[in-house]
């Protein structure tokens, strides 16, 4: 079995949820505490042993370059001052040379066109998805439990997880044949379905494992939902030709595409870090117990639970 070396990160998007913050700088870099979306996604990919990142860009994605490049101005700048630990940081971002390379999705066609784009540089292999908006949680890299998934069991593993039947027409959902545990037999994909016509609850969300012949799919299929090429469409022509699997993850997943989800992961990866979790837990208590105005002047409570 090949195993898998390589990931991509579509980073096209021009991330008009977050106007005016990302008029200049790309979504994938907005910062969570104190790291850009975009790095804890190849963290998450290093730690289950990615050796090569692949980032699918487009234009004004040119500071996703520069942050994952060797800043040898700031590195001889920051060793003067004997600032070791921060170089430590530093150098963990870019890697080795020749690890991180990039090509261009040049129209907004979708994911599925996206990832598409990336196929001369995957070259033949299995290779894994991380989208950037989906930030997990978890005391272990998501990824890397699909990974180890993927060495027993072979074929396309995707992340997946509960969501309300209300919310389906958002997801791409699966028609599960069978679970035990964390693992489930996937029979059937469906994207973005009205919640009488999904097959399910279990959506996907932003990794998977695919093999090559993806490729394959994607250059036949023709837009699907919202005018795009979609990957879900793509996927479900492999069910039945290759082992397919869907992966419950455990943690909490934060959809970072939409504001609410960015600023509630912010204050979550806050509080589970060990040198801001006290501040931070002090001034939500104190919020949860102060009035507060919304914009139209009214007075309202913030219930939070912290326990």
């Amino acid at each position: 079995m090949i195993p898998v070396r390589k990931a991509v990160f579509p980073v096209g998007g021009l991330g008009t949820r977050f106007l005016p913050a990302t008029k200049a700088m790309p979504k994938e870099m907005l910062p969570v505490v104190d790291k850009p979306l975009i790095q804890y996604a190849v963290e998450e990919a290093r730690a289950a042993g990615i050796e090569q990142i692949i980032f699918v860009t487009g234009r004004g994605k040119q500071s996703i370059e520069d942050h994952f490049d060797y800043a040898v101005s700031l590195v001889n700048f920051l060793a003067e001052r004997g600032k070791n630990a921060e170089i430590k940081i530093l150098k963990a971002i870019h890697g080795n040379p020749g690890d991180v390379s990039y090509t261009r999705q040049q129209e907004p066609l979708g994911l599925g066109h996206a990832i598409w784009c990336a196929r001369k540089l995957v070259a033949g292999e299995p290779f894994a998805v991380l989208l950037a908006d989906d930030l997990i949680l978890s005391h272990n890299s998501c990824l890397a439990k699909m990974v180890e998934t993927y060495n027993r069991l072979g074929g396309n593993v995707v992340a997946a997880m509960e969501v309300p039947k209300a919310h389906t027409g958002h997801y791409g959902i699966i028609d599960e044949a069978m679970r035990s545990g964390a693992l489930a037999e996937v029979r059937g994909l469906v994207e973005k379905p009205s919640p009488e016509q999904a097959p399910s609850t279990t959506a996907v969300i932003g990794r998977y494992i695919l093999q090559p012949e993806i490729f394959d799919e994607l250059e036949k299929i023709h837009p699907g939902a919202g005018g795009e090429i979609q990957l879900t469409d793509a996927m479900a022509k492999l069910i039945g030709k290759q082992p397919f699997h869907a992966f419950h993850f455990e943690g909490i997943r934060f959809d970072c595409g939409y504001k609410a989800g960015y600023v509630s992961a912010n204050i979550a990866f806050a509080l589970a870090r060990e040198e801001l979790k006290v501040p931070v837990r002090n001034y939500l208590n104190k919020l949860s117990n102060a009035g507060v105005l919304d914009p139209d002047g009214d007075i309202f409570t913030i219930n939070l639970n912290l326990d």
